[in-house]
C-alpha cells in the first residue's frame, strides 16, 4: 500500500520544469540587455551562453556543500533567485549608465555587468541536483495503471532509439535523475519558446524579468505549501521530504511575490519609468558633464525596433555650441541618435539634394531610398519629380512617423507622394526579387553601431545595389569620419571596393547649428560609383548646392583604394572592426 501522498514525484517533476523555465529565460534576457547596453548581439549572447553554462557547472559543484537532507535548501535557492535575478537587472541598467572613473578602463564596468549572469547561473545550478536528491527520496510504488502507462513508454522509446544505439532492457531500476533531467530541458525549452514569443514582444524586457522572479517566488511557496512540517505545509501529508522553514523567510516570499505581481500588472509604467531612467542617464553621458539635461518623454516598441523620443536641453553656463535654442527635440532607433530639430534639415539636405545636383531632369530619374522610414528624404525627393521606390523593413515604424506631429513637420505628408512607391520589406529579400534599374540609391540607414547590422555593411549587399544601378548610377549615404573610426572606415573601404564600386566622392552638409553666424559641418556623406569615370562631380543645380556653392566646388571622385591586411565584412564572413563602438 503506498504510505505516501500521489504525485508528490509529479510536484517535484512540475517544480523542475517551472525553474528551468525561469533560469532559460533569466539567460535570455540578460543577453538581451547587454545588447541594449554594449551592442554586438552575436557577442553578447555567445558571452552570456558562455557564462551561464559555466556557471551552472560551478553551482552544480558548490552544490555538494549543501546538506541534502535539509531541503528547505530548494526553497532557499528558489527565494534567492526570486529576488537577485531582477536585481541583476537593474545593476546591469545602473552600470551601463554609469560613469566610468578616471583612471578606470572601460572594460571593467563590462565585465562587472555580466557579474549578475554568474550569480543567477550559480544559483540555477543548484536546483537540479536538490530536486534529483528529493526525487529519490520518493521510493513509492506508482499505480498499476502509471506502471502500465510507463512500460508502453518505455517499450516504445526502446524500439526508437534502438534502431541507432545499443539498448538495455533492464528496467530494475528507474532513473530518477534522467526523468528530472528531462523535464529541465523541457522547461528550458518553455522558457525559450514563451520568452520570445510571448514576454519579449508583448510586455518588453523590463516587465519579463519581474514576471520571472515572480514565478521563482512562486515555486518556493508551491514548494512550502506541498512539503513543510510547518502547519502551513497545507498540501503535504506523511512526506518523506519534510521541510522547516523559517517564518520569516516566508513571510520575505510572500512580500516579494506581492511586489513582483504588482510590477507585473502594472508592466507599461514599469518599461516607462525604467526606460526613462536608463535612456537619460545615458544620453547625458554623451556631452560634457551637467552641459545637458535630458527629459525621455515617450519609449515605443515596435517588433524590430525601440523608438525612444526626448528632449534635450542645455543647462552649462557655456555657450551652447549643439543648438540656436534652449532645448530641442531628438528620437533614436535603440540607443543610437537618429535625428534631432537642429539638424534635420541640413542632413537630409546632405543626403537627397546634394547628390540629387547630378540630375537635370528629375521626371526621368528613378531613386531608390533604403530605410528613410520617417519620409523626410521622399519630402525632399518630391520637390524633384523623381520616381521613388522606398523600402522599410519596419512597417509598424512608417505607420507611426505617418501620424506623429513631430514627424510631420519634416515630411509634410509626403507619404502621399503621387510617385511614390512603398514596400514593407528587408532590403536583401527585395534587391533579390526586382529588376529595376535606379540613377541613384539613397541609404538611409542606422550606423554601424550593431552585428545586427552586419548585413546591411557587408559585400554582398552592396554588390547587389550595385547590380541595380543604371550605367551612370551612384550609391548615397551618409558615413562616419575615417579620423574618429579608423578600424571601420578600412574595412567598409576595402567591402564597397569589394563589391565592385570604383570611385567615391566624399562630402559635408553644412549650416549654422547654433545660430553664431558661422557655418558647420553636420554630418558626412558619400557618393559610391562602379564606373572609373563616373562623370561630374557636384553641379550647381539645387538650393542647397548653391547655397553652400563655395564647399562643393571642389569636390572631386577619388579612386577607392585597398587596404592591405583588412578584410571586407561578408554576411558568413563577418569582419568586426566595420562595427563601432558609440
Amino acid at each position: 500500500m503506498d504510505s505516501y501522498p500521489r504525485f508528490e514525484r509529479s510536484t517535484l517533476h512540475a517544480l523542475t520544469f517551472l525553474v528551468a523555465f525561469c533560469s532559460f529565460a533569466y539567460e535570455l534576457v540578460y543577453a538581451e540587455l547587454l545588447t541594449i547596453v554594449y551592442g554586438g548581439t552575436v557577442t553578447q549572447y555567445g558571452l552570456t551562453v558562455g557564462l551561464f553554462f559555466s556557471s551552472l557547472g560551478v553551482g552544480s559543484f558548490l552544490v555538494r556543500t549543501l546538506d541534502h537532507e535539509r531541503p528547505s535548501n530548494f526553497f532557499r535557492t528558489e527565494l534567492l533567485l526570486a529576488i537577485s535575478a531582477p536585481l541583476g537587472f537593474v545593476a546591469i541598467l545602473w552600470i551601463g549608465s554609469a560613469d566610468v572613473p578616471n583612471g578606470m578602463p572601460p572594460w571593467t564596468f563590462e565585465w562587472l555587468a555580466r557579474l549578475p549572469v554568474v550569480v543567477v547561473g550559480i544559483l540555477s545550478g543548484f536546483e537540479l541536483p536538490l530536486l534529483t536528491a528529493m526525487v529519490e527520496r520518493l521510493e513509492a510504488e506508482p499505480s498499476e495503471r502509471l506502471l502500465a502507462l510507463r512500460e508502453k513508454l518505455r517499450t516504445g522509446t526502446y524500439r526508437v532509439v534502438g534502431l541507432v544505439f545499443h539498448v538495455s532492457t533492464d528496467s530494475n531500476d528507474q532513473d530518477s535523475y534522467s526523468t528530472v533531467l528531462g523535464m529541465d530541458y523541457l522547461g528550458g525549452l518553455g522558457g525559450s519558446l514563451v520568452y520570445v514569443f510571448v514576454l519579449y514582444p508583448d510586455i518588453g524586457l523590463f516587465a519579463t524579468i519581474f514576471f520571472l522572479g515572480l514565478l521563482n517566488a512562486v515555486a518556493a511557496l508551491a514548494f512550502v505549501l506541498r512539503f513543510s512540517d510547518r502547519s502551513w505545509g497545507l498540501l503535504a501529508g506523511g512526506s518523506s521530504i519534510g521541510s522547516r522553514e523559517r517564518t520569516a523567510l516566508v513571510v520575505a516570499c510572500l512580500l516579494v511575490a506581492s511586489v513582483y505581481g504588482g510590477l507585473a500588472l502594472q508592466h507599461e509604467a514599469v518599461d516607462s519609468e525604467l526606460s526613462a531612467f536608463y535612456l537619460e542617464r545615458s544620453i547625458e553621458q554623451e556631452f560634457p558633464s551637467d552641459a545637458i539635461e535630458v527629459e525621455v518623454d515617450s519609449v515605443r516598441t515596435t517588433n524590430y525596433q525601440r523608438v525612444s523620443f526626448y528632449n534635450r536641453t542645455w543647462t552649462d553656463d557655456r555657450p551652447n555650441t549643439l543648438f540656436d535654442s534652449e532645448s530641442e527635440r531628438c528620437f533614436r532607433l535603440g540607443t543610437a541618435v537618429q535625428l534631432c530639430d537642429s539638424w534635420a534639415e541640413p542632413y537630409h539636405e546632405g543626403l537627397v539634394d546634394v547628390p540629387m545636383s547630378r540630375f537635370e531632369n528629375g521626371s526621368e530619374t528613378n531613386v531608390l531610398v533604403v530605410g528613410g522610414g520617417d519620409w523626410i528624404a521622399v519630402d525632399h525627393l518630391r520637390e524633384y519629380g523623381v520616381s521613388v521606390d522606398l523600402v522599410d523593413l519596419d512597417g509598424e515604424f512608417l505607420h507611426m512617423t505617418r501620424d506623429d506631429p513631430w514627424f510631420e513637420r519634416y515630411h509634410h505628408d509626403a507619404y502621399e507622394y503621387d510617385r511614390l512607391n512603398v514596400t514593407v520589406a528587408d532590403a536583401h529579400q527585395y534587391l533579390r526579387e526586382t529588376d529595376e534599374q535606379y540613377d541613384l540609391i539613397l541609404l538611409d540607414l542606422p550606423g554601424a553601431t550593431d552585428d545586427d547590422l552586419l548585413g546591411l555593411y557587408s559585400t554582398q549587399f552592396y554588390e547587389q545595389l550595385r547590380t541595380h544601378l543604371r550605367p551612370d548610377g551612384v550609391v548615397g549615404t551618409w558615413t562616419y569620419q575615417p579620423s574618429s573610426f579608423p578600424r571601420h572606415a578600412a574595412a567598409y573601404t576595402n567591402t564597397v571596393h569589394a563589391a565592385g564600386f570604383e570611385q567615391s566622392l566624399s562630402y559635408w552638409a553644412w549650416d549654422d547649428l547654433d545660430g553664431d553666424g558661422r557655418d558647420e559641418r553636420v554630418e558626412r556623406f558619400v557618393l559610391l560609383s562602379p564606373q572609373r569615370d563616373p562623370g561630374p562631380a557636384l553641379a550647381n543645380t539645387t538650393a542647397s548646392v548653391s547655397e553652400y556653392h563655395d564647399y562643393y566646388a571642389s569636390q572631386e571622385w577619388y579612386p577607392i583604394v585597398e587596404y592591405r591586411g583588412v578584410e571586407p565584412n561578408g554576411i558568413f564572413d563577418p569582419n568586426y572592426g566595420i562595427l563601432i563602438d558609440t
